[in-house]
């Protein structure tokens, strides 16, 4: 079974690439909602993620406010590193279970693994490919902020603390420029998912 990588930073429609994929009969591992997971239910990580930030990231229910977490974490690349340090390792975990039971049930000839930082995590090293949804930063900009979970500041800052674009392109196998509609983006996704099935 092929592992596949599929990144982008914030509003590059990285997500929608990943649900074409997945309508192509690809298996798709979400591994940013995977780390929402853990924070949410792994005490492990909860008690990892308060030895190093402390109960200011403690909300009501004696629980981890995640957006307490997001504050303080994505204010600059050392925070953000100490929160990667510590989640990291238990989504790569996760990873390597999943991908051993699909393949155990052998219902898919692509494992894809959707997820902003695999290049970042050094996870790319565990893929056979790895497919980065990139566009313009007005684009993504303006994508991130119809969604309206964050502010301008916000999304920049974490676009600030990501890799940059031209880095990422560099690394990766497959580019996909996501400047146009869905139909454009599904024409690119479905040619690179030939390509490798």
């Amino acid at each position: 079974m092929l592992r596949l990588g599929i990144t982008g930073g914030i509003g590059s429609g990285k997500s929608t690439a990943s649900k074409i994929l997945e309508k192509e009969g690809a298996y798709i591992f979400n591994a940013d909602v995977e780390a929402k997971r853990l924070l949410n239910e792994n005490p492990q990580v909860q008690n990892e993620l308060l030895a190093e930030f402390g109960t200011d990231i403690m909300g009501p229910g004696n629980s981890i406010d995640r957006k307490k977490l997001a504050r303080i974490a994505f204010q600059d690349s050392d925070h953000q590193s100490r929160l990667n340090i510590v989640i990291h390792p238990f989504v790569f975990d996760d990873i390597d279970s999943a991908f051993r039971k699909v393949e155990k049930i052998n219902s898919h000839s692509v494992f894809v693994v959707d997820g902003a930082m695999i290049f970042e995590s050094g996870f790319d090293q565990h893929l056979d490919y790895v497919i980065i949804v990139t566009a313009q930063i007005k684009i993504r900009l303006s994508r991130a902020m119809e969604r309206g979970k964050l502010n301008r500041d916000e999304i920049m800052r974490r676009m600030d603390l990501q890799w940059s674009e031209d880095e990422k392109i560099g690394m990766a196998d497959f580019v996909v420029y996501n400047e146009g509609g869905k139909e454009e983006l599904k024409t690119q996704i479905t040619s690179i998912y030939k390509q490798l099935v």
